[in-house]
């Protein structure tokens, strides 16, 4: 596989034009190597938009769901840092979503990722997974090109817990139901994938898909001299 862990934080947003630069030092210097110092986190990694929108895709890592619910990132949640209550709010447009991986296979991670975030009703959910796992992806990820494909389940009340981070930002935050993840060498390799996915979700009862492509912009492990 090449995901670091079984669970996932997904958070896409915009952000205030005049926000940017103090987010970059924030994010690159503050905010990731918090993250990722959190027992249990791997690898966070900061796309930004190639085609469609919001303009930021953030992926972090971590060994398992539970530690994503668990005590150590919900105490760093709710006592944000003083930076972090300072650029947090420029935030727009976010969706944020904590899973459970139910599928990634791939030979490595790729420069290009195409991000789709859809609605599915509990009663679809199973059928609509099972049908990518065992019929739609697996040749997929065989395609010239695709590093990796993977797909996460939202745990929707884990996502939607109300912490001092979630308060400080100025709008609601969207929580899609699942999330499916395409790396690739190019937006060749991830667009190839499209057409397969689209009719996939659409017979299995997707609704509001949002379906982006991103080129990535910065990854952290635990340490700065650590391999990303």
């Amino acid at each position: 596989m090449s995901l670091a862990g079984l669970g996932i934080v997904a958070i896409w947003h915009d952000l205030e034009s005049a926000a940017k630069g103090d987010f970059y030092e924030w994010h690159n210097r503050e905010h990731m190597p918090e993250r990722v110092g959190i027992p249990g986190f791997r690898r966070g990694r900061r796309y930004i938009a190639a085609r469609g929108a919001p303009e930021y895709f953030n992926l972090y890592e971590a060994d398992s769901p539970e530690v994503l619910a668990g005590r150590d990132y919900l105490e760093r949640l709710n006592a944000p840092t003083p930076w972090t209550q300072r650029v947090v709010p420029s935030f727009r447009n976010v969706a944020r979503a904590i899973c459970r991986v139910v599928f990634t296979q791939g030979v490595g991670s790729g420069g290009t990722l195409r991000t789709l975030r859809f609605a599915v009703e509990p009663a679809a959910r199973d059928g609509l997974v099972a049908a990518l796992r065992e019929r739609v992806l697996p040749p997929l990820v065989a395609r010239h090109g695709v590093a990796g494909i993977h797909v996460g389940v939202a745990d929707v009340a884990a996502s939607s817990i109300e912490t001092a981070e979630r308060k400080a930002r100025a709008n609601a935050t969207l929580v899609p139901s699942c999330v499916v993840l395409v790396e690739g060498i190019s937006l060749a390799a991830v667009d190839a994938a499209a057409a397969p996915l689209h009719a996939a979700l659409g017979a299995h009862g997707a609704t509001q898909i949002e379906d982006a492509v991103y080129h990535l912009e910065f990854t952290r492990l635990k340490t700065p001299w650590a391999a990303g």
